[in-house]
């Protein structure tokens, strides 16, 4: 029987403390401010328990991975979608693909209820749901040649509920895309430095392909290297870029910046994997986790105090004004990501089990990489919470209710509680770099002044300021860029399995013709979201964000309906409950979410009733505010009919698969023997690789053995 090294009990206990400490403190401070430090503190011992123990008994007790198995990657091996990958590339690429605008934007606009309701949600949350679901679906999908989340569905729940659920997939999917994108747009229009650097990551990521797989096969560590030099080299260029006559050419419009992203992604998702995605979602990846480990030691160093109140009035009230609503459901809506995202499913049952060389890395990329994920979440919550309360309503709340001046928004300001001058809101822009800070809403702003104000106490005061905001803004459509490319691949993987069911040449994914089309399609239905938000009077992000959470929650519930229902089937009923438990909380929070969108009375919350007041306004031919013509008008009730339409729609598919799937599971749980698994057989594998980040001694002794072995066969 094995024992438990007294200093590891010692470790464990003392990271338990830590974590307990920063909880303590978070719970019972109320009225005084608060130090940041201690939210980083209750995040991290919660991070580590839930992925030294229970990640752990759900693979080993739950799952049982078996290492002696092959995975897709190395049975289907033909280098376009199928292709062993070495695992610290596989993390960067996972984590990159899954981290993208939700846990940037999402806390940043939850944090009008406070830092509390937020902060426990995101680490609670993810530790029970998030990071489970994630491990889960990877896992069943390795299993199943790397099927989509959509075609599992059908395959183990049937025609008709798995027929909504593939239906449902791809529809949020598109959704998703087009939000993310319009992140992007917004971070990056008309900024040359921006533009500059997250461009020539592409090329840098091309190299990256071509040195590992032509130039010098396994070479991870160099090319590593090298591709972080230049990435580093591309931030330092884009200012001086931004200050030289090639300004201009880099300064692109919303509308130019739509076109440029609908063709990277239908490039990034034609070529083969090894050439451009895994490269360059494995370069952000070191952008993104070393900005955001040094955003918490610059917490931890400087110390910063959370300004904003731990549970506001707006969370009772649900009058916020950077988004209407109680805080049940909508922060659990808000924080589309970065607890549980429905979105990640796709990626998990998508590029990387096509590219997992052992079943035991499961643990590692699924749960350690949506750990890290909510980590991002909670530096974000961190960022928005220690900045001025008065001007962070400033900055999110949309231009028709703080006016377009200083003066008007510092009323505004007060009307709702807060207070700030004219002369403060000036000299924060002027702090920054920007001519104005109002309304400048999507969550990507606040959080780049918050990451300036931490990194500036840091190293180099004030002055530098305006550098940490611009390498923010960088930092955060790289980050949310990542994710977008990936997507798109999955997109296709969806459609593919959809149209393969009617003609079959596209159940091969990489068949080319399929890959073109499917590609084609993809992009244009995600563009046209991108475009709608782009012209959107009453502005993109805060029309379309709320759909993005309630898609991103209603997606997360198909994903665990398909888990629980596969638990259920391959004879594991009594581990059922840890997916069922998720599902259940997740189902009645998004239902919840998506009734008050589609049926509420208040036009700030209900699409409909939002679309009868403008629509009622054409009639009288009124112009209300923020629209500044019909045409302007009668595009908001256009968007206010399809996201209602949408809404409905989603939801109504989301109840026909859990109803479906449950009919499955009390068929299979009263006679066992009916149940049937869509598993790909058993084949031994010939790979070893270890299943961590850093490989024990045993797993250093096999990978030696076997080279050994290789070595005499030749």
């Amino acid at each position: 029987m094995r024992t438990t090294n007294p200093r590891t009990i010692v470790i464990w206990t003392l990271v338990a403390l830590v974590g307990a400490a920063g909880w303590t403190v978070l719970a019972l401070s109320r009225g005084e401010e608060v130090s940041a430090a201690w939210m980083v503190a209750a995040a991290l011992g919660s991070y580590a328990i839930g992925y030294r123990f229970y990640s752990r008994f759900i693979v080993n007790r739950v799952l049982k991975v078996d290492r002696t198995r092959a995975t897709p990657a190395e049975r289907l091996d033909n280098g376009i979608d199928f292709h062993p990958t070495d695992r610290r590339v596989l993390l960067g690429h996972h984590f990159a693909a899954i981290a993208g605008a939700g846990p940037l934007v999402g806390p940043v606009l939850a944090a009008q209820m406070g830092y509390l309701p937020g902060t426990i949600w995101i680490i609670v949350g993810v530790i029970f749901a998030g990071a489970v679901q994630d491990m889960v679906v990877l896992f069943f999908s390795t299993r199943r040649n790397g099927k989509s989340l959509g075609q599992m569905a059908r395959d183990e729940i049937g025609p008709f509920g798995g027929a909504a659920a593939l239906l449902a997939a791809f529809m949020i999917m598109i959704i998703l895309l087009g939000v993310l994108a319009l992140v992007i747009v917004n971070a990056l229009a008309r900024s040359p430095w921006g533009t500059f650097s997250i461009g020539m990551t592409i090329p840098i990521a091309l190299l990256m392909g071509f040195y590992l797989r032509v130039l010098r096969p396994g070479r991870v560590s160099e090319i590593t290297l090298i591709g972080v030099a230049l990435l580093l080299l591309s931030i330092v260029a884009g200012r001086w870029v931004a200050e030289s006559s090639l300004a201009e050419t880099f300064t692109l419009a919303p509308s130019t910046l739509v076109l440029w992203m609908v063709a990277y992604g239908f490039i990034a998702s034609v070529l083969p994997v090894w050439m451009l995605l895994a490269p360059r979602d494995y370069l952000s990846t070191f952008m993104k986790i070393g900005t955001i480990g040094l955003l918490a030691l610059g917490v931890v160093i400087a110390m910063p105090d959370m300004r904003m109140d731990a549970v506001t009035d707006f969370a009772s009230r649900g009058d916020g004004p950077v988004f209407a609503g109680s805080l049940f459901p909508f922060v659990f809506i808000t924080i589309a990501c970065g607890a549980l995202s429905g979105f990640h499913s796709l990626i998990a049952s998508g590029t990387t089990p096509k590219m997992i060389q052992k079943e035991t890395q499961v643990r590692m990329i699924g749960y350690g990489s949506m750990l890290m994920e909510s980590f991002v979440a909670v530096m974000a919550l961190v960022a928005a919470c220690i900045i001025d309360p008065g001007l962070y309503f400033a900055m999110n709340a949309p231009a028709g209710v703080i006016g377009d001046s200083v003066q008007s928004a510092s009323q505004a300001v007060a009307n709702l509680g807060y207070t700030i001058s004219p002369s403060d809101l000036a000299k924060a822009a002027e702090a920054v770099g920007e001519q104005s800070l109002l309304s400048r809403t999507g969550g990507a702003p606040t959080l780049a002044v918050g990451v300036s104000e931490i990194f500036s106490q840091v190293v180099g005061g004030n002055g530098m300021k305006a550098f940490w905001y611009h390498f923010a803004i960088m930092f955060e459509a790289l980050f949310i860029l990542t994710a977008l490319d990936a997507g798109t691949r999955v997109g296709r993987f969806m459609l593919q399995d959809m149209l393969g069911n009617v003609y079959k040449p596209f159940r091969n994914v990489s068949w080319k013709p399929g890959i073109v089309i499917t590609s084609a399609v993809v992009v244009a239905l995600w563009g046209y979201f991108l475009w709608v938000g782009v012209h959107e009077p009453l502005g993109g992000i805060n029309q379309l964000f709320p759909i993005f959470g309630i898609s991103n929650q209603l997606l997360a519930a198909v994903a665990l309906t398909v888990c629980t229902t596969l638990l259920v089937k391959s004879g594991r009923l009594k581990w059922a409950w840890i997916t069922g438990i998720p599902l259940a909380w997740d189902v009645t929070v998004t239902l919840t979410a998506s009734w008050q969108k589609v049926f509420s009375g208040d036009p700030r919350v209900g699409f409909f009733t939002q679309r009868e007041r403008y629509q009622d306004a054409i009639d009288a031919d009124k112009l209300l505010p923020p629209a500044k013509s019909m045409d302007d008008m009668h595009t908001i009730v256009t968007n206010s009919t399809v996201d209602g339409v949408l809404s409905a729609v989603l939801a109504l598919l989301i109840v026909v698969v859990v109803v479906d799937a449950a009919r499955v599971c009390v068929k299979a749980v009263r006679n066992p023997a009916s149940a049937t698994l869509d598993e790909a057989p058993f084949v031994e594998s010939k790979l070893t690789a270890p299943a961590g980040l850093w490989a024990t001694k045993e797993e250093k002794a096999e990978v030696r053995d076997a080279s050994e072995r290789a070595a005499a066969g030749r």
